[in-house]
């Protein structure tokens, strides 16, 4: 925490700050009356309640079980629902609409092109439809005074076999708005190097990529998606504290592993909510982001699945400075945190960095300063 800001902050500056957001799923972001929607447009009669409230406070509770598997079991319906190209656009459209009056302003939204064929889209039709959706919600955000970018991340599943062909997507959508490859899924038995082609392919492209590694597994996990996969960045990372020994003086001993993390700046997606349902931290007040931002890793907020932590970017920094009083300097340190490690070109970070991101922190410095 610095002593530059002004804590406790105001509600509202959450929303107004400016945000950036690197790790969020498409389809763990529906809104609960989308989805009620979407099932009575094709008959579907396996949503857990009838209206929104209730719909999004059921897909909460049972994403709360603390336990990795339990909580991907919740996607069985957002996913059954995203089986056409009009949903998708349609998702796709509202997600770039909620976090943009979120203030988010530069986001990566991630999602795996397998789990939308059940219906015989291809993968090349789920994909143009996202991206459909994903540039008219930034066009009617932008037209209504919220300024967003989006990048997109396409996912392969780590219990599928087709990582190369998603990573091929990559590469040949990347100057269309995809800007990423991600894999994704239960981690224990399924370890990243099981798709080293696809990351070497990835690398020989000069293609970025991240990994989730660290959130239900341990060291082993991210050591191999660093050590062997070369992931650019990692999703959640949380369980590198577990290389961090806390002395009695309250400094930090940092094994090797932790040491190579924090000197090389391969930055940690962290998702407070979203890690404490699953169980990979007990609390808000007890997850390893204090500790980790105290001692100077990479480390960047973000909401992974809004629907089922019944979250969002505000709120994430809302929990973070209840429990750890955080300020707008914390704040801003966060965001350049996320927005100096986005797959998109530097010109194009630094340009959000110093004409949306540090005048936004700027002005609301200066009101709370009134």
């Amino acid at each position: 925490m610095t002593s530059h800001g002004v804590a406790p902050l105001p509600s509202e500056v959450f929303v107004r700050a400016p945000k950036v957001l690197l790790h969020d799923h498409l389809d763990g972001g529906l809104r609960p009356q989308t989805l009620l929607d979407l099932a009575a447009e094709v008959g579907y009669t396996d949503l857990p309640a009838g209206d929104p409230v209730a719909l999004g406070a059921w897909f909460v509770e049972a994403a709360s079980s603390g336990s990795l598997e339990r909580y991907l079991e919740t996607f069985a319906h957002t996913v059954a629902l995203t089986q056409t190209a009009s949903a998708l656009h349609r998702v796709a459209r509202e997600c770039a609409l909620d976090l943009a009056a979120d203030g988010v302003v530069y986001v990566e939204v991630r999602f795996a092109p397998e789990l939308h064929l059940t219906r015989g889209l291809t993968m090349r039709e789920v994909i143009d439809a996202v991206l459909a959706g994903f540039t008219e919600g930034t066009m009617e955000a932008k037209a209504a005074g919220h300024w967003i970018r989006i990048g997109t991340l396409l996912t392969a599943m780590r219990t599928s076999s087709n990582a190369r062909e998603v990573a091929e997507f990559v590469v040949e959508y990347r100057d269309r708005g995809v800007v990423g490859f991600d894999i994704a899924g239960a981690e224990a038995g399924y370890p990243p190097t099981r798709h080293l082609d696809a990351f070497h392919y990835l690398q020989r492209e000069n293609s970025h990529f991240t990994i989730h590694a660290g959130e239900a597994f341990g060291l082993p996990s991210i050591w191999e998606a660093i050590q062997w996969c070369g992931a650019d960045r990692l999703g959640h990372g949380v369980r590198i504290v577990d290389d961090i020994e806390v002395n009695p003086d309250g400094t930090a001993t940092l094994g090797r592993l932790a040491a190579y993390v924090r000197d090389r700046r391969i930055p940690l997606e962290m998702c407070p909510s979203s890690n404490v349902q699953t169980g990979a931290a007990a609390s808000i007040a007890e997850h390893p982001i204090g500790l980790l931002r105290g001692l100077g890793f990479r480390v960047t907020v973000n909401t992974d699945n809004r629907l089922m932590s019944g979250t969002s970017m505000s709120r994430e920094f809302a929990l973070l400075s209840e429990a750890f009083d955080y300020t707008l300097d914390d704040m801003q340190w966060f965001t350049v945190n996320a927005m100096k490690s986005a797959f998109i070109p530097f010109d194009e970070r630094l340009e959000i960095i110093n004409d949306r991101i540090k005048p936004g922190y700027a002005a609301l410095r200066a009101e709370l300063a009134d």
